[in-house]
């Protein structure tokens, strides 16, 4: 999890119409911590591993935004899987007016040195989804619900990255058909047992 600090918070979101445009990256940060009123001469203090810190602190960012939201509709009160395809919602919708900045974040986590970072930042986001869900596992399915998730929400953002458009419809008609997919796999595998 990364350090939380309201000045990286609000650099971020400043930061987020820049990286759309130029990527993320040192010049990135020092203008948006500019933009806030700060000076960029302390990005490396601000965000000492750099651009893959920015893309990590957004993401968990995204994160806390997500849980607000889903603590504002108490989606405890829907099934199981009703609250993951709504937590997810909630996810996507976080980043939505900045689709072109996640591209961005995705392709610098994609590349081969970034991949530690990749999965911790996955693994916080699936994690934070099961969280908001209620999830309080302490045996084997804490890691097969994580992983199973992880599947699920990375195809779902893979296949709303493949367009320009911040709607989330479509994705979450994709999403639907996954969630589907697992629960059938579920039935399957106890009609095995």
């Amino acid at each position: 999890m990364t350090e939380q600090s309201e000045i990286r918070d609000r650099a971020l979101r400043a930061m987020l119409p820049i990286a759309a445009g130029q990527g993320w990256n040192w010049a990135t940060i020092r203008a948006g911590l500019a933009a806030i009123g700060e000076d960029p001469a302390l990005a490396e203090s601000h965000f000492p591993t750099g651009p893959v810190g920015a893309v990590a602190h957004w993401i968990d960012l995204s994160n806390r935004e997500m849980e607000a939201a889903a603590a504002a509709e108490d989606v405890a009160a829907l099934r199981v899987p009703a609250r993951i395809r709504r937590l997810v919602e909630l996810r996507l919708l976080a980043v939505a007016p900045h689709k072109q900045a996640l591209r961005r974040a995705l392709s610098l986590l994609a590349l081969p040195w970034n991949t530690p970072a990749a999965f911790r930042t996955t693994a916080q986001t699936v994690n934070a989804i099961w969280y908001a869900a209620g999830d309080s596992s302490a045996d084997f399915s804490w890691y097969t619900r994580r992983a199973t998730l992880a599947g699920v929400y990375g195809a779902t953002l893979a296949y709303w990255m493949r367009d320009d458009e911040p709607g989330v419809e479509d994705a979450l008609d994709f999403l639907d058909r996954r969630l589907a997919d697992v629960a059938r796999l579920g039935k399957l595998r106890r009609r095995a047992a």
